[in-house]
């Protein structure tokens, strides 16, 4: 009998070490309740489908979900066609689905360590918008524009892509909440994914237009109505984010179109405030390209939250079946996505069936492998840079990126930073406006020792500079084309003759002691009917322009032309490295310098707890195919320099994730190491 206990006993404690390690192993690369390695998993399906889910496992579930090294999913509860996928009262389960799918996902995933947040779509509602036809936007004119395109397309003929849209305001919005707080209620749900917040648009319908004549809008005053708009998703986002809270206080939140990078409008409104991550959803091949989501991830990052990088597996978009972007491109964007302290999510659409499509899955898990070997040098960390731009939330912010990406600037973003302790160096770009609170933090900035690099009008009010350029506005440019000859301080790697300008430059009279380091050549003649030459834009005269292309005032370096639009436009080298050289100008001794070609990229995050920096390089080279940007080849490269200048005292470097030491070398005051090979990604670690 005693033996038995004993052997009880021992047994007992066993199973307890094993049930620790593997909840342990399902908490590995969670931060701040967040999963690293995630799957968005659409699930739009008409009533017009027949057998949904019906092929449905949980044991092939689970196993494309190990195969994936997924640890967190996004399921569906609700999606565009309006179909709930659970037991529901308040709304209506998918006729063709004959048991509760969310549950047995939900179970499903609690078995192997997968997180699940239930999707809920809010914008696009194709059931409730024919039950419920009051409940649909429309605009001023009270035109439906989604039931015109039904109404005008031809029986056989291709649909195009479209939804009617709803807004979550009066009786529409207490539906959502009776179907959010039906969720949070009954299952055992991680989180909440809400869908097609119509946070840019103010709707017109009859609901609308008659609470707001309520309430004393003028719904014809577009201030007033804006300004209203804002109120009620305000309203909306607190009342839902209480009832999930109510139940579940641990629960992650997060809303769909509340993290743009180009309406200021909708930032200056804070709805990310609501979230308790910032998803950035980018499919980089055919929507904006590769090098926005940077920039979005270190906005974003100011905000404390944790972020989530999101792509898709599909070669296009989302809605496409058959779709496959190749597992060497889902590596590099899960790389790059961690390599800016981002989870990573990668959007996949389930077949009507159910069933999980094995090679989805390998492709993900090609990559998710991978992060899973260095998600801990990326996850609650730090962006770090001395140089920092300020955006302006227009397409100028991606013409100054794209430079700084293509010569491996890293760079934090100013805006929302609330530690400016780290930087030596802002960049105003031509678009750049400051309001009075934002110029005063920026001159106590300079006050201090910073320094400022502004391209043409940005920070420009009312006929001058809010900062002390060393020069008088005469006014904007009176040729059609110029062009910039550099002096002897801005040579490297440009012709020591005039090159073109096809965006002209602002004219300004500069003081007597402003240091001029570039002139400029104007045409002969503007190109006009009355006189021109040749095929294309008239030549340069031979004698300089009285004014300026680039001058300098002591920490303040000013360009005449919209540098970051002449190349972000033309894409002309040369100003890329007139760019590159002038800021080099000013920043003599950034954190870190890497030698890459002009598609490496590189990123630097600081991990205090850990008492290390982690310098992140990545390598590929999109190309353009058809309509889509492509990353066919990931080519290695060998012996690359890295060199540091950090304050701490550094111990030892290596790379991940082969773990591989770096012999250290000083080099004047920074340190440098040579990394042998790398493909794709590595980091070099470097602790203290």
């Amino acid at each position: 009998m005693k033996k038995a206990i004993e052997k009880y006993i021992i047994l007992s404690f066993i199973l307890m070490l094993i049930s620790n390690q593997a909840y342990s192993q399902s908490k590995k690369g969670f931060y701040k309740g967040e999963g690293s390695r995630q799957v968005h998993l659409d699930f739009h399906t008409t009533e017009k489908l027949e057998n949904i889910g019906s092929s449905w496992k949980k044991e092939e579930w689970q196993q494309a979900l190990k195969e994936g090294h997924v640890n967190s999913i996004n399921i569906f509860a609700k999606g565009h066609h309006g179909w709930a996928y659970y037991n529901t009262e308040v709304g209506k389960r998918h006729p063709n689905l004959k048991f509760d799918l969310l549950k047995a996902q939900i179970e499903a995933n609690k078995e192997i360590g997968v997180s699940s947040q239930a999707y809920v779509t809010v914008g696009w509602n194709v059931l409730d918008a024919r039950e419920h036809p009051e409940w649909v936007s429309t605009g001023k004119d009270g035109k439906n524009t989604f039931a015109e395109m039904e109404a005008n397309s031809k029986p056989g003929e291709h649909f195009s892509w479209g939804w009617p849209t709803m807004y979550p305001e009066g009786p529409y919005m207490e539906h959502l909440l009776k179907h959010t707080e039906e969720i949070v209620k009954n299952y055992d749900v991680d989180g909440f994914w809400f869908d097609i917040v119509p946070v840019g648009n103010i709707n017109y319908n009859a609901y609308s237009k008659k609470d707001m004549e309520a309430n004393g809008i003028d719904w014809n005053n577009e201030e007033e109505a804006w300004a209203y708009h804002c109120k009620k998703m305000h309203r909306y986002f607190r009342k839902t984010n209480a009832l999930i809270k109510k139940y579940k206080p641990n629960a992650t939140i997060y809303y769909n179109w509340t993290t743009p990078i180009s309406n200021k409008r909708i930032l200056d409104e804070h709805y990310d405030q609501y979230n308790t991550k910032q998803d950035l959803e980018d499919l980089p091949t055919t929507w904006a390209g590769y090098d926005v989501f940077p920039v979005r991830a270190k906005y974003y990052a100011n905000t404390g939250k944790p972020i989530v990088a999101m792509s898709g597996k599909f070669h296009s978009a989302w809605g496409e079946f058959g779709g496959f972007k190749h597992k060497d491109a889902i590596w590099y964007e899960a790389a790059s996505m961690l390599s800016y302290g981002a989870m990573a999510n990668f959007g996949d659409q389930l077949h009507p069936t159910g069933k999980l499509e094995k090679a989805t899955y390998n492709n993900i898990g090609h990559a998710y492998k991978y992060i899973e070997k260095i998600e801990d040098y990326c996850l609650n960390s730090k962006q770090l840079a001395k140089t920092a731009i300020w955006l302006s939330f227009t397409g100028r912010d991606n013409d100054l990126t794209k430079m700084l990406l293509e010569k491996q600037v890293n760079f934090v973003v100013a805006n929302n930073l609330n530690d400016w302790s780290d930087l030596k160096l802002i960049i105003l770009h031509s678009g750049v406006k400051l309001n009075e609170e934002e110029t005063i933090k920026v001159q106590a900035f300079i006050d201090k020792g910073g320094k400022l690099f502004i391209l043409e009008k940005g920070a420009f009010e009312n006929g001058k500079w809010k900062f002390d350029i060393g020069a008088t506005y005469l006014g904007d440019a009176i040729t059609d084309v110029d062009y910039t000859l550099v002096s002897d301080k801005l040579t490297e790697d440009l012709v020591q003759s005039p090159f073109l300008n096809r965006f002209p430059a602002v004219r300004v009279q500069p003081e007597v002691t402003t240091e001029i380091l570039a002139k400029i050549h104007e045409p002969y003649f503007n190109r006009t009917v009355e006189h021109w030459t040749s095929h294309d834009n008239t030549p340069y005269n031979t004698k300089a322009a009285a004014h300026p292309a680039i001058i300098r005032k002591g920490n303040i370096v000013w360009s005449a032309h919209r540098l970051e639009e002449n190349y972000g436009k033309e894409g002309s080298r040369v100003h890329k490295q007139l760019f590159f050289n002038t800021l080099k100008q000013l920043l003599e001794e950034p954190f870190v310098e890497v030698d890459l070609p002009s598609s490496g990229r590189v990123n630097l995050l600081h991990q205090s707890q850990e008492n290390r920096y982690v310098v992140h390089l990545t390598y590929a080279t999109p190309h353009q195919r058809g309509r889509a940007q492509v990353i066919e080849d990931l080519v290695p490269l060998y012996n690359v320099p890295v060199r540091v200048d950090f304050e701490k005292k550094i111990k030892k470097a290596y790379t991940i994730p082969d773990m591989n030491k770096l012999k250290i070398k000083k080099v004047g005051n920074k340190l440098e190491v040579v990394v042998p090979e790398f493909r794709c990604h590595t980091g070099i670690v470097f602790e203290y």
